[in-house]
This record gives structure tokens, C-alpha cells and sequence, in this order.
């Protein structure tokens, strides 16, 4: 198999590389991820970018969107399947996927028709000083599992043919064993709010992160935030955005206009 391995945290953080070697005893692996930090650029795309070697495959200087289209429309490399991750953070919940550059990169992945996994590793909140605090591979553990598993297994069991991409969020891995895997929804629940000081500053502000330090998330059972709040791998199967449904009230207004 081959795989090309992208992310949004940048070629050279600690997430892709646990990646990289978790899966290179089992496919081809190239990686083409940004040169640095991308993180929460959605879907955002640039005209031309520079792209250069790297020890694990090329560094773009450029989004993860850029990555995908560089590597699928302009190198000498036919993936099986696009790889995103593992992102150091939680990518939950339906208002984020829009945002997450993780997320993105398999999004775009879809557009041409190559399934994808996105990765990401929830590190609880109020546990770590995110300042100061940098990762180890070790952090990353339970997710590269998960990956190297879906990888092994999700084509052969026809995963994709109805799926465009999975979403794939895990915990820290537990003190002994492996966490268990549940199949799960993007969480509908939106906590977001504004401040302002009124001197002219807007503070935005996602809440749902206070409620996840707390434990006492609103997320339904199914739900992908649960799921991962609880200790369990969250496997959300996903297709490309803007699907079009039939919608008889607008073709009632399309026959009246």
C-alpha cells in the first residue's frame, strides 16, 4: 500500500513522525506536510508554494490543503490512501471540522477520490501547561494503533465505499492495555461565546474546552466528544461537505420564481 502522510502541525513535530514509523513496516509511506505550524487553517489554499525535500519526504511552505493538491496533482506518487496526523489536540464535534487543518487535508483528499484518515490525540485540558509542555511519541501511542489498524483493515472490509474519510480522535493511552474503539457522530453541541471589553476587542471563546476540564460534557452517548472523554478511540466514518439533498420546498420556490 502506499500512503502519503500529511498533517497541520508541521513535518517536523513529534505527531507525524510517530506516524511515520508506525506505519512505514506496513506500506509505502511519503510524507509532503507544511513546513511549519498550520494549525486551524481549514481548507485554505495559496496559488504557488515552495516545496523541498525532506528526510521523511518534502516540506511545503503552505497549508495542508496545499500539501494534499502538490502531492496528488504534481509528484510521481499514486496513494492508496492519505493519511492526516496525528494532530497534538482533539479535532470534536461538527463545528470544528470545518476549521481543523487536519480534517482539511482528508477533506481535500476526498475531492480525488482517495479515501482518508484523520488523526488526532485529545490531551485532556487542565492537565497539561500547553505553554510549556512539549510531546512525546509515547503521547501519541494509542492513536498510531488505532491508525495502523484501520489502515490494515478498513479497505479490505469496504469501510470506503461509503465512507469519504474517517475521523479518528484518541485518548492518552491508558496506564496499562488499550483503549477500547467506538464508531461515533460528530457531536452537534456548540459552546461558543464573545467577550467584549469595549475598548474595541472581541475575545472569542470555545467553552466546551472549560466543560471537557470538568467532565461534565452535554455530548449524547454516540457522540464522538463522549467517546473520547471516556477513554474510548472515536472512529467518525464522514463524507465530503456540501453534499446535495432533494429538497421539495426549494424546488417549490425554484417553479414559483
Amino acid at each position: 500500500m502506499n500512503i502519503l502522510l500529511t498533517n497541520d502541525d508541521g513535518i517536523d513535530a513529534v505527531g507525524i513522525r510517530t506516524l511515520y514509523d508506525r506505519l512505514s513496516p506496513i506500506a509505502d509511506v511519503m510524507a509532503v506536510a507544511p513546513a511549519d505550524d498550520q494549525s486551524a487553517v481549514g481548507r485554505q489554499l495559496s496559488q504557488t508554494v515552495d516545496l523541498y525535500e525532506h528526510e521523511l519526504g518534502y516540506a511545503v511552505e503552505g497549508t495542508p490543503g496545499d500539501c494534499v493538491i502538490a502531492a496528488l496533482g504534481s509528484l510521481d506518487f499514486e496513494p492508496d490512501l492519505v493519511v492526516s496526523g496525528t494532530n497534538q489536540g482533539a479535532n470534536l464535534g461538527a463545528y470544528v471540522l470545518g476549521r481543523s487543518g487536519t480534517v482539511s487535508a482528508a477533506v481535500e483528499a476526498a475531492f480525488f477520490n482517495v479515501p482518508a484518515i484523520a488523526a488526532s490525540v485529545y490531551f485532556p485540558a487542565g492537565q497539561f501547561d500547553f505553554d510549556e509542555f512539549t510531546p512525546e511519541p509515547a503521547h501519541f501511542g494509542e492513536a498510531a494503533r488505532a491508525v495502523e489498524f484501520l489502515v490494515e483493515h478498513a479497505s479490505n472490509v469496504g469501510v470506503f465505499e461509503t465512507a469519504d474519510y474517517l475521523n479518528v480522535n484518541a485518548p492518552l493511552p491508558p496506564a496499562t492495555g488499550h483503549a477500547k474503539m467506538e464508531i461515533t457522530r460528530p457531536s452537534h453541541v456548540y459552546k461558543m461565546d464573545a467577550d467584549h471589553d469595549g475598548n474595541g476587542t472581541v475575545r472569542l471563546n470555545d467553552r466546551i474546552w472549560e466543560l471537557m476540564a470538568e467532565g461534565s460534557i452535554p455530548d449524547p452517548v454516540g457522540s464522538d466528544r463522549r467517546a473520547v472523554i471516556e477513554g474510548r478511540v472515536s472512529v467518525s466514518p464522514l463524507t465530503a461537505p456540501h453534499t446535495t439533498t432533494d429538497h421539495e420546498a426549494l424546488v417549490g420556490l425554484a417553479e414559483a420564481y
